[in-house]
């Protein structure tokens, strides 16, 4: 079989002397071996070879030719489809309405997931490969991953998350001829096993407690059936949310995200001195000593930002959730820092982008974007062993069933 090749690659190479030989020559090579292909279908598909005396009287029959003009990584190829007199035939190697070949789609589709812009392909299509691709064209080649977008927002999910954070990540998209502001929020999930998984991508204008229930009621749906802490930024109505659905679900509020917006009030001369004093309540060793700090700090602050004293206590409880629970977990659960670090990278890829035409353009990327991230997610997160003993310690039978399996 080597002997083979090598005969016909000495043959095919005899009469090459330049690199824009060997690309006309490997051009001419592709459409000859598809134009063989589609002959050999069509014999298939009457069930007798071309010019044999077996189609005599079966009803159907070669019908000549149609000419299509199909892209691929050689340029643009013309080929011969066979044809039959009842117009049944359909070819498989090059499907009747497809017009690349050769896996340019698949090249598409991973230039689009790396960020590059329709512009950009197309530049990058015309100086590699010598062929035009339409901004309809990457339009249309990356709608066919839809599909996977939407059967990966379905898919099942495990019974059981220990944590999930929650967060959302902005950007411009059209809509109604105008560009405005729209968020994917986010659910990351950490498997009792320790591993990342995004649970789902929502995309919408304005977040709220029926919004919030609407997703907690499609995890429910996917098979959750419990989140044992439930980590999240200020995102308006999901505390409501989250008690509805998930009642027994602990809830950590960003304690990072508490400190930035509480220094938003503060002019840079005082900076240092107030987050000084933030730092004795969040870094306290338990939940009275925090308290302690807190009372001091407030009679110190009350007077010149009320408004932070102010958002402090009404979000008390969910700020200092994470005192229930050993150091290790607190590391973990205090900050938002898992699903921001998956943000960044989304980041990277989206960063060229100004605004997205569609929805559906946005859930594009970001699905391509997530896939990619989410393959170097292959061990637990940092002292998971650790982590999941003190929570099987701390929520017993909620994580038995789990554990043991």
């Amino acid at each position: 079989m080597q002997d083979k090749r090598d005969l016909t690659i000495k043959e095919l190479a005899k009469d090459c002397r330049t690199i824009e030989d060997v690309h006309v020559m490997l051009k001419d090579l592709f459409r000859d071996t598809i134009q063989q292909l589609f002959e050999a279908e069509m014999d298939d598909h009457l069930g007798y070879n071309k010019h044999s005396s077996d189609g005599d009287h079966t009803g159907n029959s070669r019908n000549g030719y149609s000419k299509k003009t199909v892209k691929t990584k050689f340029g643009n190829t013309e080929l011969r489809v066979p044809r039959d007199r009842n117009g049944e035939f359909e070819p498989h190697i090059v499907k009747k309405h497809e017009t690349t070949a050769n896996g340019l789609e698949e090249q598409i589709i991973a230039l689009y997931a790396k960020g590059m812009s329709t512009r950009d392909i197309e530049e990058h299509m015309k100086d590699l490969y010598g062929i035009e691709v339409s901004a309809a064209m990457v339009s249309k080649v990356t709608d066919k991953i839809m599909p996977m977008v939407a059967e990966w927002q379905c898919r099942p999910l495990d019974r059981v998350y220990p944590i999930v954070f929650l967060d959302a990540i902005h950007f411009k998209v059209r809509q109604d001829n105008r560009i405005i502001n729209k968020a994917a929020y986010s659910v990351l999930g950490i498997t009792v096993s320790g591993h990342k998984d995004i649970l789902g991508i929502w995309i919408g204008e304005h977040e709220s407690a029926s919004f919030w229930l609407n997703v907690c009621t499609e995890l429910k749906s996917r098979g959750v059936e419990d989140i044992l802490i439930a980590c999240k930024d200020g995102l308006s109505g999901f505390s409501e949310a989250i008690n509805a659905a998930f009642p027994r679900t602990q809830i950590q509020l960003c304690v990072i995200h508490q400190i930035r917006n509480s220094m938003k009030y503060v002019p840079f001369k005082e900076e240092k001195l107030v987050l000084a004093d933030l730092k004795k309540v969040y870094q306290a060793l338990t939940l009275e000593e925090a308290e302690v700090a807190f009372a001091t700090f407030k009679e110190r602050w009350e007077k010149k930002y009320p408004i932070i004293i102010r958002s402090w206590e009404n979000n008390w409880i969910e700020l200092t959730a994470y005192f229930n629970y050993p150091a290790e977990i607190r590391k973990m659960i205090y900050t938002t820092n898992i699903i921001e670090g998956y943000h960044r990278q989304l980041r990277k890829v989206t960063k060229t982008k100004t605004a997205y035409p569609t929805d559906d353009a946005l859930r594009k990327i970001i699905y391509l974007a997530t896939i990619e991230a989410s393959k170097k997610w292959t061990m637990p997160v940092r002292s998971w062993k650790e982590c999941i003993s003190q929570l099987a310690i701390h929520f017993g039978d909620r994580l038995q069933a789990e554990l043991s399996a």
